[in-house]
């Protein structure tokens, strides 16, 4: 299969690897540093599951260069998916599959806004990486995998090959046989972790053993929760619960990449995620007073990190 990993962070750099390191045919289309150091060095990935460097990679800023392909995958931050949608049109053919990984439950509905709905897929991913540089990439917990299916849950021939190329390269996957419920599950699991993390600046091997941080990151789990079922979401009754036995299982030292931005003064994805869990409640009557304590709280750091507020910390 041909594909374009539209964004080269931590996870569409990962995933783009282990693709090309199982012979695929891969594009990657960067800015900046990462495709001068992907022009001139290649992809590193140290990863638990072994260390690879690829060299050459096929690098380009120009969508328009690259022609047609059957998958797209969009490994960009939330708030850069609408305007993608509208750079990555040159790639998609009438077959091409256009799956976003972005951790929220708004970035199908903003493809398709621009896209319509006949080319794009949902999709998540799992697995605990960041960038340690431009170019290198480095895995630390989390059996990589990525979770996909049509949006309106039909099995395709599409599908099927994808899922195959992508157990091929060694990546766990799965056709979920409902996409938007899957979405959910995982924000609620990331956007909790993810708002309690950012407000106690602490890893998650100690905010699930402190009492008092645990029932915190439970109860913003039930507004989640709540808010998907007021949607029509149809998540397992023993979600929470289910939750956080999984959050249990996770390496101590494990943070999330909106608790990394914030900490580190780069904009973030909050608006994506506790705020999201925000507008999302107000929409349908559902109260989530702590998520609306956490967004509050963190709007300021979010707007100096967007030059939006000037001030010291």
């Amino acid at each position: 299969m041909r594909f374009a990993i539209f964004g080269v962070g931590a996870v569409g750099g990962y995933f783009g690897g282990r693709l090309v390191q199982a012979g695929e045919d891969v594009t990657f289309i960067a800015r900046g540093d990462h495709l001068k150091v992907l022009r001139a060095k290649g992809l590193r990935v140290d990863s638990v599951k072994g260390d690879i460097f690829l060299s050459p990679v096929t690098a380009i800023d120009d969508p328009a260069k690259v022609g047609t392909v059957d998958v797209v995958l969009l490994g960009i931050k939330t708030w850069q998916v609408p305007v993608a949608a509208k750079q990555i049109q040159p790639l998609i053919g009438e077959n091409t599959m256009v799956l976003p990984l972005q951790n929220g439950v708004e970035a199908a509905t903003q493809l398709t806004d621009v896209l319509g709905s006949e080319n794009v897929c949902g999709g998540l991913a799992k697995i605990v990486c960041f960038l340690a540089g431009p170019g290198h990439i480095r895995h630390t917990g989390m059996d990589p995998y990525i979770g996909f299916g049509e949006l309106n849950n039909r099995h395709t021939e599409r599908a099927e090959a994808l899922l195959r190329t992508l157990k091929h390269a060694g990546i766990n996957a799965e056709i979920m046989s409902d996409i938007t419920a899957a979405l959910w599950q995982k924000f609620l699991f990331v956007v909790s972790w993810g708002g309690i993390g950012a407000i106690t600046r602490a890893p998650i091997g100690v905010i699930r053993t402190v009492p008092q941080t645990r029932r915190l990151i439970e109860q913003a789990m039930g507004e989640i929760s709540d808010v998907a079922r007021a949607h029509q979401i149809h998540l397992p009754e023993d979600i929470v619960a289910t939750t956080l036995e999984f959050m249990d299982t996770l390496p101590p030292n494990g943070t999330t990449s909106m608790q990394r931005d914030i900490a580190e003064g780069r904009p973030s994805e909050i608006e994506a995620w506790n705020g999201a869990v925000v507008r999302l409640g107000g929409e349908a009557g559902v109260a989530v007073s702590l998520n609306a304590f956490i967004y509050g709280s963190l709007l300021p750091l979010e707007k100096k990190a967007r030059g939006e507020l000037r001030f010291e910390t």
